[in-house]
């Protein structure tokens, strides 16, 4: 026996004397763990029969319809989606249908080549080459519009941090000039005796420039780019 009875196997075609037993899976979900699949037999006479009750010819053809309007709905959900989580959760539905398309597609091609001159085989090849293709493109959207994403929400965060650091360099400039005025004025404002304040106005205009010139110093040291800590370049 080369089918399985209870799983089945993966999909397939098995043609002998004429026979052809096809293993094919129905449309799977991102949830499945496993994948339900169907028997197809065809006698050398062209009838039909399949297993669970399904009907034959018309239930193989329903079957890649099934693939076809899966894909169809997929590609609504992803022309729908606003943001990559969405993307993520859509391409863990996309991955699964899109093997299974493209193993099925493999499953007829394999059943054409084994039974020459069946029209409707041609027909059910011809339409899940089709459906294997438009998951395969629909499959690459998705990736490339979560990449997409991907980098412009790094950019954007770049942007950010950049942003935040301009902002904080302001400040320690801002700090780095007013510091020792702030210093000087806090020492100066104490209640303490020490007969400053009896003095010509030329020593605040001198403390006032002393501190002007503390916080440029300061601020030049901030401003001041750092070493690489690299040797000089041996002269040529």
């Amino acid at each position: 026996m080369r089918v399985s009875p209870t799983t089945y196997g993966r999909q397939r075609a098995i043609v002998e004397e004429g026979h052809l037993l096809l293993v094919v899976h129905r449309p799977p979900k991102a949830t499945d763990a496993t994948r339900e699949g169907v028997l197809y037999w065809r006698n050398p006479a062209g009838e039909w029969q399949a297993s669970r009750g399904a009907p034959g010819q018309n239930g193989l053809k329903r079957l890649v319809l099934d693939y076809a309007a899966l894909e169809a709905s997929l590609t609504e959900s992803y022309e729908k989606a606003a943001d990559a989580t969405t993307l993520f959760s859509l391409l863990d539905s996309v991955t699964p249908a899109a093997r299974a398309a493209h193993n099925l597609h493999v499953a007829l091609q394999a059943a054409r080549e084994g039974i020459q001159n069946d029209l409707f085989l041609i027909e059910l090849r011809d339409m899940a080459s089709d459906v294997d293709r438009n998951f395969e493109l629909l499959h690459d959207d998705v990736r490339h519009a979560i990449q997409y994403r991907s980098v412009r929400e790094a950019e954007a965060q770049a942007r950010l941090s950049q942003e935040a650091v301009r902002a904080s360099h302001r400040l320690n400039i801002l700090a780095a000039l007013f510091l020792p005025l702030t210093a000087i004025g806090s020492v100066f404002g104490m209640n303490l005796v020490h007969g400053l304040n009896d003095q010509s106005p030329f020593l605040f205009w001198f403390v006032l420039a002393c501190g002007i010139g503390l916080g440029a110093g300061m601020m030049a040291w901030v401003l001041a780019k750092p070493k690489d800590g690299l040797p000089p370049k041996p002269k040529a």
